[in-house]
């Protein structure tokens, strides 16, 4: 169960109060005269149940090559049947699905998961430890391989469906992304640095993007006595063709690139656990796109001239308007996608949730990827 996930890991986490920082002063100003953002009904149509898959979280987005995009998602609901309901359905821990050509009007979207165990469906890739679970985080091509960050989880308490942690990082790479996902050829490296308990975490994944000779990958930290706005955006680069050389990663800390990653210091805080950068054309800038202190209505944006800084403040693009359908409902993990967006767009995806497990199953119109667009040209 992944409801939580995108603060700590800790339920907790969530029933603190969110405390506003004081960079949020200038977060609903307009970065620009040439900005709009709407809702896509149309894109969230081509997510809806099909195939059996009847939603999820996470909703990762990697350009494969051409027209189709790699998508990655955590919990996941899988119907014993197709249709529009989850009263029949399992909870798998991650899937994935292809989606072929950009037009909206005419793309259409694959599923995968596991296969089925005992009757029942399973997650498309597990830890090759053989503990506990994987979360599905951002990913890239290089070199026509496929590199994909994953969370590993365990559970702390079988009584609850908020008791688990996070207890590591992984780095998969897929070597033959082109062939059908259930014949994949996937290695899975464990990234050596981090830092995993209840009161903090420190990890590497949350974002990647390409910038020239370097790969710039992206993570948090996290503070959890400060709260939820105790969340700072730390980025690590590599050479991008050496992202398994875990040796070859250097780690920004106070304007320096260093190679102990004890060094690593926070960006910019107030930022999720999920969250995208990627560079927009048509404003010749880096952007940064989050969930507010990672669960709330507001969507925000920064941006930069460069994948380091400096960013600006936080614009807010969008309130998602499920957080006000139920006192239990939540928003979060919202991001960018570029691999689906034109030169002078930028698609985002966000989930709604419930706080209450059951509230969640009843309601198919929440715990499903919808979708907005950043219209930079009007």
């Amino acid at each position: 169960m992944r409801m939580m996930k995108f603060e700590s890991v800790s339920f907790g986490s969530l029933i603190i109060a969110l405390i506003p920082c004081v960079f949020l002063i200038s977060s609903c100003v307009s970065p620009n005269s040439k900005y709009s953002a709407k809702p896509l009904p149309k894109y969230d149509s081509l997510f809806d149940s099909q195939e059996k898959w009847s939603g999820a979280d996470g909703s990762y987005s990697v350009q494969l090559s051409g027209a189709d995009t790699l998508w990655l998602y955590s919990d996941t609901w899988i119907e014993s049947v197709a249709g529009k309901r989850r009263d029949n359905a399992a909870m798998i821990n991650n899937s994935i699905a292809i989606q072929r050509g950009k037009d909206i009007s005419t793309a259409s979207v694959k599923f995968y998961w596991g296969p089925a165990k005992a009757g029942k469906p399973t997650a498309f890739i597990k830890p090759a430890d053989g503990k506990g679970w994987f979360w599905v985080y951002d990913g890239i091509t290089i070199e026509n391989q496929v590199y994909v960050f994953l969370m590993q989880i365990v559970k702390t308490d079988a009584s609850s469906v908020f008791g688990f942690e996070l207890v590591g990082t992984w780095l998969a790479q897929v070597e033959n992304p082109r062939d059908n996902p259930l014949k994949w050829r996937i290695s899975q490296y464990k990234i050596p640095w981090g830092r995993f308990s209840k009161n903090s975490n420190l990890f590497f994944g949350s974002a990647i993007v390409r910038d020239g000779n370097f790969v710039y990958i992206y993570g948090s930290d996290e503070n959890w006595k400060l709260g939820e706005s105790g969340r700072s955006m730390i980025v690590a680069r590599v050479p991008f063709d050496k992202i398994t050389d875990f040796k070859q990663w250097r780690f920004y800390g106070n304007g320096r690139w260093l190679k102990d990653a004890a060094g690593v210091s926070g960006i910019f805080g107030g930022i999720a656990t999920e969250y995208s950068v990627s560079w927009q054309p048509s404003i010749k800038k880096y952007v940064a796109v989050y969930t507010e202190n990672g669960s709330s209505e507001k969507i925000l944006m920064r941006l930069s001239p460069n994948p380091i800084g400096p960013w600006s403040v936080p614009y807010k693009v969008y309130e998602c308007p499920e957080y006000k359908w139920s006192k239990n409902y939540f928003c979060y993990a919202a991001k960018a996608h570029p691999a689906v967006s034109a030169d002078n767009e930028l698609i985002i995806s966000y989930v709604a949730n419930s706080t209450d497990f059951g509230q969640m199953a009843r309601d198919t119109r929440i715990y499903r990827p919808r979708f907005i667009k950043i219209d930079f040209s009007k």
